[in-house]
């Protein structure tokens, strides 16, 4: 099973290159599937990946539902 998460951008970077940040874990992922995108949005990450921009209310339910099934 394949699994692609939200995760807000906290900076964008040269080359189609984002950092994007969760639960203070931040990693670099490529923008290249996706067009504009802005500091601050919500992306779905997969494999290194953002696929998707995300409403930041489909983004808090999504990390809130994913929050639960975890504890």
């Amino acid at each position: 099973m394949c699994l692609a998460i939200p995760a807000r951008v906290a900076e964008i970077r040269d080359g189609d290159l984002a950092v994007v940040e969760l639960g203070g874990v931040r990693k670099e992922v490529s923008l290249a599937l996706v067009a504009e995108v802005a500091v601050g949005d919500y992306v779905i990450v997969h494999v290194g990946y953002a696929l998707t921009r995300l409403d930041p209310d489909e983004a808090a339910r999504t990390l809130a539902l994913m929050a639960a099934a975890g504890a």
